[in-house]
């Protein structure tokens, strides 16, 4: 049997692993490793840590069980995404002195966003708000893959909704990575809320690289919860 298991270091909220980094990790295994090709993850429930989850293919892409329960599927997807318009990477440093969760963080020790990790260990991504209504925050990677691409796109579409006032967890993301980020190398990565519909925000952020260049662009379905509920 083929598995995928979520270290504790990839968490997101304390008990259940970073949607982001879950989400690329799954789509590392379809047919081309999730590269070049846009692929959509659908969480469909917390994904526990260090337990083996079941990797099942499918005739679209694959599957992510446990317990005879679906955790994650991923597909390869046919829409094409639209990045978020760049900012510079002056007024992205500026803006991370902004960043909401400096404040109030549901889930500081966040592997993406958690003011809590300690370098080198999560990302420290911490995106505020720029002009336009987005946000945005510079990243230099200490390590590569598509889950760690995927995971630095995650949570600044998080960021550029209410997070505070409306903690959310990730429901649906799409991605497309055009190539991997090179460690040491300084990114730009900006998110921007897009539509309200209930209890779900749709969001999108893009990783920008020297000269605007497109890196890699996502986006995503928020799906409001009580974080009591996931701590």
């Amino acid at each position: 049997m083929t598995t995928l298991l979520v270290p504790h270091r990839f968490n997101g909220p304390p008990r259940s692993g970073n949607g982001g980094w879950v989400a690329g990790a799954l789509a590392a295994r379809l047919p081309g490793q999730g590269l070049g090709r846009p692929v959509t993850v659908t969480l469909r429930r917390p994904p526990p840590l260090e337990t083996p989850l079941e990797l099942t293919a499918t005739g679209r892409g694959a599957v992510l069980s446990h317990d005879g329960h679906p955790v994650a599927e991923a597909v390869y997807a046919e829409q094409q995404l639209a990045p978020v318009e760049p900012v510079t990477a002056s007024e992205a440093a500026a803006a991370e002195e902004r960043y909401a969760g400096h404040r109030v963080h549901p889930f500081p020790s966040c592997f993406v966003c958690g003011t809590a990790r300690r370098p080198g260990d999560g990302l420290r991504i911490f995106p505020g708000p720029v002009q336009g209504e987005r946000v945005a925050a510079t990243w230099t990677p200490y390590e590569s893959s598509v889950a760690v691409a995927w995971a630095a796109l995650d949570c600044p579409g998080g960021w550029s909704s209410d997070l505070e006032g409306r903690p959310s967890v990730l429901g649906r993301i799409t991605v497309e990575v055009r190539h991997l980020p090179h460690t040491s190398e300084r990114y730009v990565v900006v998110g921007e809320q897009r539509v309200l519909d209930g209890r779900k925000t749709h969001t999108a952020a893009t990783l920008y690289g020297p000269g605007d260049e497109v890196v890699a662009t996502a986006e995503h379905t928020w799906i409001a919860i009580d974080p009591e509920e996931f701590r």
